[in-house]
């Protein structure tokens, strides 16, 4: 159990807000087991709206004095809290009606009076108000008031049932007429009280009105949509924030019983089947009946591992409102964590440059804050195509994006929009919609146009190879032997759309190739990647899609931050894998693009046990997690040594034993320090300093010798500069994806996509796993990425392997 000097100064772990201090000096302590610490708040709201128990120990919150009881308090005095605690039986309604008043005053200041002093409310309702309540007069009676003209305080919880004298309703849209009933009297007659609580009761409204906000924005699919209805105005806009950002859906008991039921069967089966084969060996062929057994028994076991994912299958459903909620106030800047995008290509000739121009132009209109996305094209192929072709993009983006946005169009990707044979006018209301609409279909035309001018002009190349507009070669006129190339077209360079807003950053990147080194293919280009993003933006979340997978859904960004960012199950999450959905799949699926047995259900298996495998494409990336990091351990309380055994257990007596001697050993150990210390007082300065080179070196070993990407990664939040780009920062973005630069580090072994493998990405997904991270499946109902299904069996292979 945490201490009070351990709870002081904490603030909510959920609602975020300082936790109060009490009338007896201390902090507030929602829960006596754990000391999880949480605010009165939302221990209230746990109490009335939620579970009534703790978030971390699970144990059920009780009653603590000033708040109000629930159902299902234990009983005091043998007697029911909800059935007797407002019976008095024989008191004098002096002492009710001063429990009353007592109570009223304790409420405005936020806290309750015990409920053993409380008439019911059947007695109120039921009673004269003359014999409990009392009138308000001032001193004296007015000659002109009658006696049944006298201000009568009604207190607020009997606006339920019956009123003692009832009230009028008002329309809140009209304004008030100022009827006072005594025109001509000063208001200081009055005296102090809950009346005359003007200042007071503005200034509870101004901060009630920051805290409190009735949300209505667009998109029904994500929760966001109230269909009009009036939300109740006391909804406090952190109740629904503070709730978790997603949550888990099991299948159901119809669908998933009797596919258990199959397995529990064939299990019966083949131990029959194993049972029969080892009591009747082949004496005539041994050795082929002992080898058939032992490959049946392979296949047997592999079977039933196969059979382990599949028994428990979750799907997850997200709150996109939540998010908002959360991580986007209005009137503020929004706190959703950034994301650098990995798109990688080779060669254009195979993967047309229009496919990858049009998966960048999804990634730059997508719906998320536009300072917080950064795109990053990586061209392992060095081809002047690719790099023109990206050029065009940016300049077609300028216009393309601010379309996308205005009318929120889906898909983002120009091609697929405009070829979905759906009816375009559907939901839009825009005047302006088929007009503007049209003008940007000419306009992409035009851009396909032009790409494919390039694309028909790279078919020759010249003997010298090509040159820039400058007349200088072109670096990449040799694929296997050529430098390091960054090109920054969008963010950093004040090019803004047609309408003069913002657009995300986008960077083209060629790592640099020499002869005699290995680049280990498509791993060792992500990886270069991640060091060049480290450098110029930082940012905490990573995203990579294969040049053919373009954004089907805009929100996809937004549905795996439902994942990572959520404060309470997030922090161990490493990567959110998206399942692969493809266009033009012909009838009868013959290459089966769709892949139903693996992405419908053995992904959902395997998300019920540690998370589904990393596939390649479509998945986002904790950034710290492929820095090779250990996920954070979660403390155990100091008390709690041995959670199965009682205080009196000898194994508690041990441990505490030894946790003594420990304390002592270090409390010597302390003191020899300090007493070192003393004696010479400047070799604490050459032993940090000492200290520091090592962890420095340690850190240059793992990651390389850029200091200026050691020291991101050690930022666990990101950040980086976003308003420009120094020299400096271009210099050192060069050296970190040299061909010599992964030597003698951790690269491809511990840190980031792993080498030595066919299938680098199912590795890396394994490797974080082996880190102690767990992994997300989201399949939202729009799928979240498309890509091109393959026509014929050599491309499927290719794309296979």
């Amino acid at each position: 159990i945490k201490s009070v000097k351990e709870l002081s100064g904490q603030s909510c772990q959920i609602c975020g807000d300082e936790i109060e201090i009490t009338v007896d000096g201390e902090p507030f302590v929602a829960c006596n087991e754990c000391a999880f610490p949480v605010c009165r708040t939302c221990y209230e709201y746990e109490r009335r709206e939620g579970n009534q128990a703790c978030p971390q120990c699970k144990t059920r919150y009780k009653r603590i004095k000033g708040s109000p009881r629930v159902e299902g308090d234990e009983e005091e005095n043998d007697i029911d809290d909800l059935n007797n605690e407002f019976d008095y039986g024989t008191l004098d309604p002096q002492q009710v009606t001063d429990a009353m008043l007592t109570a009223r005053l304790n409420a405005v200041r936020g806290s309750q009076l015990n409920s053993s002093r409380m008439p019911a409310h059947s007695e109120l309702y039921s009673s004269p108000p003359s014999s409990q309540i009392p009138l308000l007069t001032y001193v004296e009676e007015g000659l002109e008031i009658s006696a049944d003209h006298h201000a009568l305080i009604v207190p607020s919880f009997m606006g339920h049932g019956n009123r003692v004298h009832p009230m009028s309703y008002t329309d809140p849209s009209i304004p008030l007429q100022h009827r006072p009933m005594v025109p001509r009297k000063d208001i200081a007659v009055y005296g102090y009280g809950s009346v005359s609580w003007k200042d007071r009761m503005e200034e509870w409204k101004k901060k009630k009105n920051e805290k409190l906000q009735v949300v209505k924005h667009e998109g029904g699919n994500d929760g966001g949509n109230l269909d009009g209805e009036e939300l109740d105005a006391d909804l406090p806009m952190m109740d629904e924030g503070r709730q978790p950002l997603s949550r888990k859906l099991p299948i159901p008991s119809s669908k998933i019983n009797p596919y258990r039921l199959v397995i529990i069967v064939r299990l019966a089966i083949l131990g029959l089947f194993f049972h029969y084969r080892l009591l009747h060996p082949v004496r005539d062929a041994y050795g082929l009946w002992l080898t058939s057994v032992i490959c049946e028994i392979w296949f047997a076991v592999s079977w039933i591992l196969d059979q382990f994912p599949k028994w428990y299958p979750i799907e997850r459903e997200t709150y996109l409102d939540r998010l908002f909620l959360r991580y986007e106030k209005e009137g503020k800047l929004s706190e959703l964590a950034s994301v650098d995008i990995f798109v990688s290509t080779v060669d254009p000739m195979k993967e047309p440059p229009l496919i990858t121009a049009n998966t960048v132009l999804s990634i730059l209109a997508v719906d998320y804050p536009v300072d917080k996305v950064a795109c990053y094209v990586s061209d392992d192929g060095a081809a002047m195509l690719t790099f023109e072709a990206l050029s065009e993009t940016s300049e077609f983006a300028r216009k393309w994006v601010p379309f996308c946005k205005k009318f929120n169009i889906e898909p983002r990707a120009p091609e697929w929009y405009f070829t979905q044979k759906i009816d375009y006018l559907k939901d839009k209301v825009h005047p302006t919609f088929v007009r503007e609409r049209r003008a940007m279909k000419r306009e992409y035309e035009e851009f396909k146009v032009r790409i494919n001018g390039l694309v028909a002009t790279a078919q020759k190349v010249p003997e010298d190879g090509w040159t820039m507009q400058d007349g200088t070669p072109w670096p990449g006129n040799s694929v296997r032997d050529h430098p390091g190339m960054i090109q920054v077209f969008l963010g950093y360079s004040g090019v803004r759309d047609v309408e003069g807003n913002e657009l995300p950053c986008l960077v083209y990147v060629s790592r640099e190739k020499r002869p005699g080194f290995e680049h280990h293919k498509k791993a060792g280009a992500m990886n270069a990647l991640i060091r060049v993003s480290a450098v110029l933006s930082n940012a905490p979340y990573l995203l990579n899609v294969d040049c053919d997978h373009y954004i089907n859904n805009s929100k996809a960004l937004r549905e795996a931050m439902c994942f990572l960012m959520d404060p309470i199950s997030g922090k161990k999450v490493c990567y959110v894998q998206f399942p692969q959905r493809f266009d033009g799949i012909d009838r009868h699926d013959r290459y089966s693009n769709r892949n139903v047995v693996f992405f419908d259900i053995n992904m959902k298996g395997l998300d019920g046990i540690q998370g589904p495998i990393y596939v390649g494409t479509g998945c986002v990336f904790r950034r710290q997690a492929l820095y090779g990091y250990d996920a954070p351990v979660t403390k155990k309380p100091p008390g709690k040594t041995c959670n199965c055994l009682p205080k009196w257990c000898c194994c508690n007596k041990k441990t505490k034993q030894k946790k003594t001697v420990k304390k002592s050993k270090q409390r010597e150990a302390s003191e020899q320090i300090h007493a070192l210390e003393n004696i010479e007082g400047g070799i604490s300065d050459s032993i940090s300093q000492k200290s520091s080179e090592a962890s420095q070196m340690k850190l240059e070993k793992k990651f390389g010798q850029s200091p200026v990407f050691v020291a991101s990664t050690l930022l666990e939040n990101g950040g980086g500069p976003r308003n420009a780009i120094p020299p400096s920062l271009l210099s050192e973005a060069i050296q970190v994806i040299s061909c010599g630069y992964e030597d003698k580090t951790e690269w491809g072994k511990e840190v980031g996509w792993i080498y030595g493998s066919v299938t680098e990405d199912i590795l890396t997904g394994f490797k974080m796993h082996c880190h102690g991270w767990r992994s997300v499946y989201c399949m939202p109902k729009q799928p979240a990425f498309k890509g091109s299904a393959p026509i014929n069996l050599s491309d499927r292979l290719h794309q296979v392997l």
